[in-house]
């Protein structure tokens, strides 16, 4: 058995004296550790989120703001009626969907709970049109609507700070935990012991994010040659034992073989 699944029987049995901490993940059905309750997540998320926004520069580029905030109510709408269409439309009721467009070098995107997108202006040309844009926001969104951060959350509480309740680790280490806060959910640096459960939401999010953006009218099979250009960024320099990422030749296999369910999904947009 791998260290990891190990790692969440341990968790989860440590667990059962009194917080109720394994729960599914709603679309692979995987097994995962969160025992933050959905109120504290989704309160910390935005005031978090709140924070970020206020200290960072936003774009004045107003065609480019409007383009990413078009692609992420293209694939909120998908998100939903993904939902909707599973019967679990409740899974979304406390998301508040924001956009917004960052000014700042760095080749990244990331959403909090609650629907919170942040995109930094450097990896808009990486993406280079709408459909690159939905690649990575289908990701990011993936990310948050299967609770990849709350997840990763638990993990750091546990293994740092003995499983406390993020209220009281708040209350106690409030500098360290919004540390762990934010690198849990890809505003900070993302190496750290617990790197096979990341490589595995990643996984996740690439599958899912395919079915949204082809539920949005996005074609999938672009998203190949989005990773291909990250890739050439530099990504593939980086180990894959050593990333949270799967390397580039092991993502663009995996979304290889997930295409063809995304296809199915794929109406393009009038």
């Amino acid at each position: 058995m791998s260290k990891p699944i190990l790692f969440l029987l341990a968790a989860c049995a440590a667990l059962t004296a009194g917080l109720s901490g394994c729960s599914k993940v709603a679309m692979s059905g995987r097994s995962q550790l969160n025992f933050i309750p959905d109120g504290e997540i989704m309160s910390m998320s935005y005031q978090q989120y709140e924070q970020v926004v206020k200290e960072s520069k936003l774009s004045s580029d107003s065609v480019q703001v409007r383009r990413v905030r078009n692609v992420g109510k293209r694939i909120q709408r998908a998100v939903e009626d993904y939902f909707a269409a599973a019967g679990n439309s409740a899974h979304l009721k406390d998301y508040k969907w924001e956009f917004n467009l960052i000014e700042s070098e760095d080749v990244n995107a990331w959403c909090m709970p609650g629907g919170k997108v942040a995109f930094y202006t450097g990896i808009l040309p990486v993406c280079k049109d709408d459909a690159g844009i939905a690649v990575v926001m289908g990701h990011e969104v993936a990310h948050a609507v299967a609770e990849h951060g709350a997840e990763r959350m638990s993990q750091s509480l546990l293994a740092e700070m003995g499983g406390m309740a993020l209220s009281a680790a708040l209350a106690n280490e409030p500098q360290q935990t919004q540390a762990l806060w934010m690198t849990a959910f890809g505003v900070g640096a993302q190496y750290g012991a617990l790197l096979p459960f990341s490589r595995t939401q990643e996984s996740e999010a690439d599958h899912l994010g395919l079915v949204f953006m082809a539920m949005a009218g996005y074609d999938p099979q672009v998203a190949v040659a989005f990773w291909q250009r990250m890739s050439a960024q530099g990504g593939g320099s980086i180990p894959e034992f050593m990333s949270t990422h799967p390397s580039d030749e092991t993502r663009i296999r995996k979304i290889q073989e997930y295409l063809p369910e995304a296809q199915k999904a794929y109406r393009p947009a009038p």
